[in-house]
């Protein structure tokens, strides 16, 4: 074997091999850790550079241990579920919703549905008022490095409190077949922010009544929801390296929850009681599902699932991610 396909294949045979154990149940693996403590691959990667020519014992020896190190740390390290740099120096990467049909997303936005809110410098209020007709209700969130929050209720149909120094998000909102559509999208940006976590952070809340659908493309970026006190018929949630917290309610007559990411941590809880399939195409990401049994390749369910009359449907889909469902 070449000496320069070494260190790489070292470094796959180890995170395959953490991968699995963590599958079996014997390594906890800090997902969060590939966000905060990804500067560590860069490490390996210079070391490496600088000492390939070299090949001495002793430099092939360094070599190694950084990568044990280094590699060792990523998987043991117990940084806690900050964010880490995607909380602090924010890469904004937004994704075009595909069905959005307004062509004009720059500042001059001439949507005469869009409500921007009350608007005070730094920060933001947006909000939509709520109608006594209003039954179903669909929520589209579109746009990266942001931290979300919903837990509270309001008596309006949606609120967003934003800090917001740049002007960075669009709201709207419309009807289509009955149902009251609300849009928080960021707008058109690319590069670095370099702010901290509450410089873009978004605390939103809904309102308890209707039925909600809600889908969430968020590219890179923090999404803790606790949707416990909300009826929600379906969830939606898309991130290419992103960390999803969510907590979910009794489910309805049917409830379905579509997660698709690529290198992202999911965790994700559901009631004690509540009926619950899993779906898992997961490639090499690590599931971990408390309180289901497995009952054949890929599908997994909870005691009581057959027989219940209200059932939660939940299918993942990752390429290397962290996937844990959890009851509380």
């Amino acid at each position: 074997m070449r000496n320069d396909k070494i260190i790489p294949g070292i470094i796959l045979v180890a995170i395959g091999a953490a991968i699995l154990l963590a599958n079996f149940g014997y390594l906890h693996f800090y997902w969060y850790n590939i966000f905060r403590l990804w500067p560590i691959f860069l490490v390996i990667a210079g070391v490496n550079l600088v000492l390939a020519n070299n090949k001495t014992v002793w430099a092939g020896a360094l070599k190694i241990a950084v990568i044990v190190i280094g590699i060792g740390f990523l998987f043991f390290g117990n940084t806690g579920d900050n964010y880490g740099f995607w909380s602090r120096h924010n890469w904004h990467s937004w994704h075009r919703n595909d069905n959005n049909n307004d062509n004009n997303d720059n500042d001059n936005n001439n949507d005469d549905n869009d409500n921007d809110g009350d608007r005070t410098p730094g920060k933001n209020l947006f909000s939509q008022p709520f109608a006594n007709n209003v039954r179903v209700a669909r929520l589209n969130i579109n746009g990266g490095a942001t931290s979300y929050y919903l837990s509270d209720t309001t008596n309006q149909l949606f609120t967003a409190n934003t800090n917001d120094n740049r002007d960075k998000y669009i709201f709207s909102s419309s009807v289509s077949d009955s149902v009251t559509v609300v849009d928080f999208k960021m707008k058109n940006h690319n590069g670095f922010n370099f702010n901290s976590d509450d410089d873009n952070r978004v605390n939103m809340a809904l309102n308890p009544n209707p039925v909600w659908m809600v889908n969430i493309d968020a590219g890179a970026a923090k999404v803790d929801f606790d949707f416990s006190k909300f009826k929600i018929k379906s969830l939606d949630v898309r991130g290419g390296a992103a960390a999803f917290d969510i907590k979910l309610g009794q489910p309805l007559t049917t409830t379905n929850v579509e997660v698709n990411t690529g290198v992202s941590a999911v965790d994700i809880k559901i009631p004690e009681n509540a009926a619950c399939s899993i779906e898992s195409n997961s490639g090499l990401s690590g599931n971990d599902f408390e309180g289901f049994t497995k009952t054949h390749d890929n599908f997994y369910e909870t005691a009581n699932f057959a027989a219940a009359k209200n059932k939660l449907y939940i299918h993942i889909n990752g390429g290397l991610s962290g996937f844990n469902v959890s009851r509380y």
